[in-house]
């Protein structure tokens, strides 16, 4: 997987992480079409205990793809309908309040 930790002048955290076969792809769903970039997912692979480490302080999560969205099942972060699936790609958001 890749991850990437945004920070925002506030000093919040957005945790974007994505298969790494999805990187650089375009996924669409009839009138919606994501483009899996390297400017917002990274270019740095992660182990999954490495993504497991930012998906448990992150306030704000974006996942795409088998694996990531798993590990945030897995974690008990969302449940197995927790998701929308973009095309064939599973994609979840997670924001903590």
């Amino acid at each position: 997987m890749y991850l990437k930790i945004h920070r925002t002048p506030a000093g919040d955290e957005v945790v974007a992480v994505c298969d790494r076969e999805l990187l650089d792809r375009r996924i669409q769903h009839g009138d919606l079409e994501i483009h899996i970039s390297e400017a917002f997912y990274g270019n740095s692979p992660a182990t999954p205990e490495e993504v497991k480490a930012a998906l448990r302080c992150g306030g704000n999560i974006n996942l795409i793809g088998e694996r990531a969205v798993a590990l945030a099942i897995e974690m008990g972060l969302i449940g197995t309908n927790g998701f929308i699936r973009i095309g064939s790609v599973p994609h979840a958001q997670i924001i903590r309040l």
